[in-house]
């Protein structure tokens, strides 16, 4: 999704992601969250992602969307020190 320009359509974007081969084979995409406000906002996106049954996770510049249906767990390594929000 490189080199999109300023006014492409929220459909056809939207459309593109959530019809992209990851997303259709229940796996994982990723987006940069300025590109999601600034193409189609937050709410439409995560919207979407709801309506899917899908979970999206914000890790600093990033949505990652986890396109199934599946739990998520948070993992480490046994004696990793503990990280803020744990």
């Amino acid at each position: 999704m490189q080199g999109l320009p300023d006014n492409i359509a929220l459909e056809i974007w939207m459309r593109a992601v959530f019809s992209s081969r990851d997303a259709r084979l229940g796996g994982v995409i990723k987006r940069q969250v300025r590109d999601v406000e600034r193409i189609v906002g937050r709410e439409a996106f995560l919207s979407e992602v709801a309506k899917r049954g899908w979970q999206a996770l914000e890790n600093g510049r990033h949505f990652i969307v986890c396109c199934n249906v599946e739990p998520i767990r948070r993992v480490r390594a046994a004696g990793s020190p503990a990280r803020a929000g744990d």
